[in-house]
């Protein structure tokens, strides 16, 4: 019959410190996560009334630069509407929106986003008709 040797102290010591070692060192420092932007003010564009009146609508798509401030800082039209005044019109409002810029290691970054603004007609009858009776008395 064997019997066998139980295991020598010095032995378990060093299994322990090398299991440890496996683990990753704690740095002290906080895990900072990185966010992406968020759009805090995003008041709507200013609808041309000719084009409205006249049912003409349509989908801008942009691709907008947030900058680490939170602004705008560049602004391209991907996909026009077919209405350079709408596509204008898409492109100032999104100039004025704020935002909370995208984050990294706790800092901010400028972040890229496509931003798509429909305009769909919905003319208002009495503006419509007071913009027809003006129009004759401009000329």
């Amino acid at each position: 019959m064997h019997l066998s040797t139980p295991p020598r102290p010095a032995l378990v010591v060093a299994a322990l410190l090398a299991v440890a070692g496996c683990q990753p060192a704690d740095t002290g420092a906080p895990v900072v996560r990185s966010t992406e932007v968020m759009a805090v003010h995003t008041p709507p564009p200013d609808y041309p009334l000719d084009l409205s009146c006249n049912d003409v609508g349509g989908k801008v798509t942009m691709k907008v630069v947030v900058g680490p401030e939170g602004t705008p800082t560049e602004i391209v039209v991907l996909a026009g509407s077919g209405a350079e005044a709408l596509d204008a019109a898409a492109r100032d409002a999104v100039q004025a929106w704020e935002f909370k810029p995208a984050t990294r290691n706790g800092a901010p970054v400028s972040q890229t986003i496509q931003v798509p603004m429909n305009f769909t007609p919905t003319p208002d009858s009495e503006l419509c008709l007071a913009r027809d009776q003006r129009a004759p008395n401009e000329l």
